[in-house]
């Protein structure tokens, strides 16, 4: 394998990685230049307490009804 310095090939590889270097910064600022951020609406939590309403029950005399019906006697 021939050394690069010796036989004059450091040439191409500098432009190889300058040109690689260039093309990442083209890139870069395309996507700086064309890509729009949105802009979005601040969020606003309500922080005013609401009163809570307690609804007092009071013990009826009314037989609750129940969805399933029991047995009268147990196996």
């Amino acid at each position: 394998m021939e050394n690069p310095f010796e036989s004059g090939h450091i040439k191409n590889y500098i432009l190889l990685y300058a040109s690689i270097v260039v093309i990442m910064v083209l890139f870069f600022i395309a996507t700086t230049l064309f890509n729009d951020v949105e802009q979005h609406k601040k969020k606003q939590f309500n922080t005013e307490k609401k009163e809570q309403v307690q609804v007092v029950e009071k013990n009826s005399t009314k037989s609750k009804k129940f969805k399933f019906k029991l047995l009268e006697k147990a196996y």
